[in-house]
């Protein structure tokens, strides 16, 4: 069920007013009342019926909005699905450890594999200990460490996407926010293992790109992939945040829009009302097309992958005019 941490989307209010008559109703013993039990199935058809249409028709912004909810799964949240087994790695060996960008190595279908994502918190305390999800300097050079030892052995990336931006302060500028994620973006080029994104969440700006370089693009449905937050957009071309709306829509974030301009490769279906409504099914869901893909993936040499993936991002931005 829809939970009470997103009572503030309004979309969802006739989701949420439904939701509660059927647990009224569960509450009472209508085991041995038809009559009720009739009741609960009508209403708990309208629900599935009410969550189709409201979902299949969010705005771009509604997407957003959904996607940073705190109930939404996050990276340790999914790889504790997916993983048949994992351990998480820490520290970047120059003196920093970023919690907003977690990585570590894990068993796969048999396969043994490195897993990089961003970690949002689960509450206000735990959000400003993962600095929303917005990663440092140190975040980025600690899942380049990672990567180098994936090549090292011979081990497939997963990187699992879900920030508004790389973190933007002072400091991160200090200690080379921009220099660390442009390394990134280069290295992970030259790789030859397969590597496998997946936009979980927000994707937003060069920290979503700087473990954003794969053979694979894959994006959940809800989820949001963008140069800026339209937010941001708004108040850069409008001076005025409240314009957000119109900034979503203009810059195509949402998973349909990017698969038609080829910014991304599949999208990956999301239980009905999102991830956070059933974060198993969810998980099982990503865990079956990674597999896929990497399968596929492994069947090509490095430098067949290399070739692909240069050639793949080449391509991105390329328009006719008539």
């Amino acid at each position: 069920m829809v939970s009470r941490k997103i009572l503030s989307l309004h979309f969802l209010k006739p989701v949420v007013e439904l939701e509660y008559q059927i647990k009224q109703l569960e509450k009472m013993n209508y085991s041995s009342n038809d009559l009720i039990q009739l009741e609960v199935n009508s209403i708990k058809k309208k629900l599935i019926k009410l969550k189709d249409d409201i979902f299949k028709s969010l705005t771009p912004l509604q997407r957003l909005h959904l996607v940073r909810q705190s109930d939404r799964p996050t990276t340790l949240d999914y790889i504790y699905y997916i993983m048949d087994e994992s351990i998480e790695l820490h520290g970047d060996r120059g003196g920093s450890d970023d919690p907003a960008l977690i990585t570590g190595i894990g068993k796969l279908n048999n396969q043994t594999v490195v897993f990089i994502g961003h970690q949002r918190g689960k509450d206000t305390k735990d959000n400003v200990l993962r600095n929303f999800g917005m990663a440092s300097p140190g975040g980025y050079r600690k899942a380049l460490r990672l990567m180098k030892h994936a090549e090292r052995f011979n081990f497939p990336i997963l990187t699992f996407i879900d920030t508004p931006g790389a973190w933007a302060g002072i400091e991160a500028e200090q200690l080379g926010q921009g220099e660390a994620i442009a390394v990134n973006l280069r290295e992970m080029f030259s790789f030859s293992v397969p590597i496998i994104c997946t936009i979980i969440g927000e994707g937003g700006s060069g920290g979503a790109l700087g473990i954003g370089i794969g053979d694979i693009i894959l994006m959940l449905e809800y989820a949001v992939y963008t140069v800026a937050t339209p937010e941001a957009c708004a108040a850069i071309l409008w001076k005025d945040s409240k314009e957000s709306l119109a900034a979503a829509e203009a810059l195509r974030i949402t998973s349909s829009d990017l698969k038609i301009l080829g910014i991304i490769d599949d999208i990956i279906d999301e239980p009905i009302g999102g991830s956070q409504t059933n974060p198993i099914l969810a998980s099982y869901i990503i865990r079956e097309k990674i597999i896929n893909e990497l399968n596929k993936l492994l069947q090509m040499s490095g430098s067949k992958r290399k070739e692909l993936r240069y050639k793949k991002f080449r391509k991105i931005g390329t328009f006719y005019e008539e």
